[in-house]
């Protein structure tokens, strides 16, 4: 129930295999699948920063430096199963299938999830630390019910793991037995706070001894470790083994938001010696070394990020009239009656701005 002393590494920092890589690498479509993804992702990041400079996007919490940790939470998946993402994750959501712009629509502020959480079965981002952790939960816990093989993967970073929503969702998951995989991306700081001051446990990984959770720890800047360890945990919660516990070693690159001065908390060296651990130079230096990836592969896996970039860009440079009627047409199926009286408030405010602007143009 212990995870290893080490994180699990299958490829070191300079794209070479380790000795447990040597025996247990991901085959090489699964490898170039991940790399279409990451590239994919970086440039997504990249973009979603240029239009909160824009003014399109009201915020964007960047995932760049930690793109194997996304594309490998989705790629794991089968279509049945579910994600549950923290409002980092919206790389990974996109690898998941969710059309960019939509993945978008809440740092934006269009409305309430900006996707439909059941055509790729991703639930809405969230932004409060942990509170999806016992939704995720509860979704698992009603598939195991109906004897589904559903399994459902459970995002949440270090600074996630001490809110009490964390220790509540593990503790029901393995009481239940409930087919979810928690996965920690440790990037490192929660904010500004950086894991020393949160906890002083051996690893994030062994939190789940206590609940009687397996926990395991990776690299999370190996692609292949990442892939191998995630599969296994989705295998054996698919089983009907419960609950696993995984913690990715990551870093975040940028800062917490574009609100954020990460220079009063960290140094210019920690990131530098974090930026030469770089998750897609790793994996394609090691693809270009065993002759599975070519220059011609490459340049499409770029074109087809760039083309994701470019209906992101086009698709958030649109002008959208937001309807007032969505703030209370989606909270309920059937609205109560305080939301009934609510939107009649706004109908009528709104018609009295209405009459006041004719009245001014006459």
């Amino acid at each position: 129930m212990l995870p290893s002393l080490e994180p699990v590494m299958l490829l070191d920092p300079d794209g070479r295999p380790t000795a447990a890589g040597k025996a247990s690498l991901p085959a090489g479509e699964e490898l170039l699948r991940g790399l279409a993804g990451m590239v994919a992702a970086r440039r997504f990041n990249e973009q979603a920063y240029v239009l909160v400079r824009q003014g399109r996007l009201a915020v964007y919490p960047s995932s760049h430096g930690q793109e194997a940790c996304q594309v490998a939470a989705a790629q794991v998946l089968a279509d049945d199963d579910w994600l549950f993402p923290t409002y980092r994750d919206t790389a990974a959501v996109v690898a998941r299938g969710v059309d960019p712009v939509e993945a978008l629509g809440l740092l934006k502020g269009d409305w309430h999830s900006g996707y439909d959480p059941y055509e790729r079965r991703v639930a809405p981002l969230t932004t409060p630390l942990a509170t999806q952790l016992p939704h995720a939960v509860g979704v698992a816990h009603a598939a195991r019910l109906r004897g589904e093989s559903t399994v459902v993967m459970a995002i949440c970073g270090d600074g996630a793991t001490s809110e009490g929503d964390f220790h509540e969702a593990l503790n029901f998951a393995a009481v239940f037995r409930a087919p979810v995989v928690f996965f920690i991306q440790n990037n490192q700081y929660a904010i500004s706070v950086p894991l020393a001051r949160q906890s002083i446990a051996p690893s994030l990984a062994h939190k789940g001894v206590g609940y009687g959770i397996p926990g395991e720890q990776v690299d999370g800047n190996d692609l292949a470790a990442l892939l191998t360890v995630l599969s296994g945990a989705v295998e054996r919660a698919r089983a009907g083994q419960g609950p696993q516990l995984v913690e990715a070693r990551t870093y975040r690159i940028q800062a917490h938001t574009n609100a954020d001065d990460a220079t009063r908390y960290r140094t210019d060296d920690e990131v530098t010696e974090w930026v030469a651990k770089d998750p897609l130079v790793r994996l394609e230096t090691y693809l270009r070394a065993e002759g599975i990836l070519d220059d011609a592969r490459a340049a499409a896996f770029a074109e087809a990020a760039e083309e994701i970039a470019r209906r992101t860009r086009d698709g958030l440079n649109r002008d959208v009239e937001p309807n007032p009627d969505d703030l209370f047409r989606f909270v309920y199926s059937r609205p109560t009656s305080q939301l009934v009286d609510q939107l009649a408030v706004v109908h009528d405010e709104m018609s009295r701005d209405a009459l006041s602007r004719e009245e001014d143009r006459r």
